[in-house]
């Protein structure tokens, strides 16, 4: 691909990646331009300036591994969330779209104009607690994860995007909240289960098991964070999980039988249950209200 127009490239990357995603033509646009190391508007703007030796080397490296199955993101090293360019690499979870649908849960819950204190649990790349920390400025944000590589990460986009309401602690799930309480947490936590074909899919090989698989069916991992944040919520104060699209009924169970009130799940913009919710019974909301599923 040396000394070949930008637009010829583009046109070969295209039918390379065919097939591989319904994404190909956009990833193609995109790595192209990570190796050049231009905005996408630039292939645009000049179709006719060629690849350098060394441009062309690096964008054959990055189709190979695009070829193999490699994420888009972890090889551009980035992605976006909430309009927010988030740092991103192989030792945390890539975000998904679906996952905005409990940040926008998350801020109807949450006055703007007075503080508040929010723990998010599993934070990975930080995106959710940097996404409302964005949104609630005068609130104060916790952001846990047991993986010092993902928390790394996670500090370092929150100095990038000069979010400084948010402080990140080491430990599992409830683990580094200490005697704290919060007016709500929130968690995408790890819930495939350990031994789910899909694991074998699509972008989920490369990314860290741990992250997304929970026990044998999927849930060990929520029923931990359903037990320890009791401890942790204010009166009134609200859990927000994401989960997958058949789990809500069994996860609105869970909630109910670990005494949260309000108990009641919420679909993403597919009209897929992603979200179940709870809220602590110390409101004086009779905890025995009937779990719900909103749509």
């Amino acid at each position: 691909m040396h000394g070949a127009r930008l637009d010829a490239v583009l046109k070969c990357i295209r039918e390379r990646l065919a097939g591989t995603a319904d994404s190909a033509p956009l990833d193609a646009e995109l790595l192209l331009a990570h190796a050049l190391a231009k905005p996408r508007s630039y292939l645009r703007a000049w179709p006719e300036r060629t690849l350098s030796r060394a441009q062309a080397a690096t964008l054959s490296a990055l189709l190979d591994r695009r070829l193999a199955g490699e994420p888009l993101a972890y090889l551009l090293g980035r992605r976006e969330f909430w309009s927010l360019e988030l740092e991103i690499s192989p030792g945390v979870l890539i975000p998904r779209a679906d996952t905005e649908t409990l940040v926008e849960r998350a801020l109807q819950l949450l006055p703007s104009d007075r503080p508040v204190r929010v723990a998010d649990l599993g934070t990975g790349s930080g995106a959710i607690a940097l996404a409302i920390a964005g949104e609630r400025p005068l609130s104060g944000l916790v952001a846990t994860d047991r993986a010092a590589t993902a928390l790394a990460i996670a500090r370092r986009n929150a100095t990038r995007l000069h979010l400084k309401n948010v402080e990140f602690r080491h430990g599992d799930w409830c683990a580094a909240l200490g005697r704290q309480s919060f007016d709500l947490i929130v968690s995408n936590p790890p819930y495939i289960a350990l031994h789910d074909p899909h694991l074998t899919q699509g972008d989920l090989p490369h990314e860290p098991i741990e992250a997304l698989a929970s026990g044998a069916d999927g849930l060990d991992d929520i029923r931990a964070i359903i037990g320890c944040a009791t401890q942790h919520l204010t009166a009134g104060g609200y859990l927000l999980l994401e989960h997958g699209h058949d789990q809500g009924a069994e996860i609105r169970a869970l909630l109910q039988r670990a005494g949260y009130a309000d108990v009641r799940t919420r679909c993403d913009l597919e009209r897929r249950e992603r979200i179940s919710e709870g809220r602590s019974a110390r409101s004086g909301t009779r905890a025995t209200d009937a779990p719900t599923a909103n749509h």
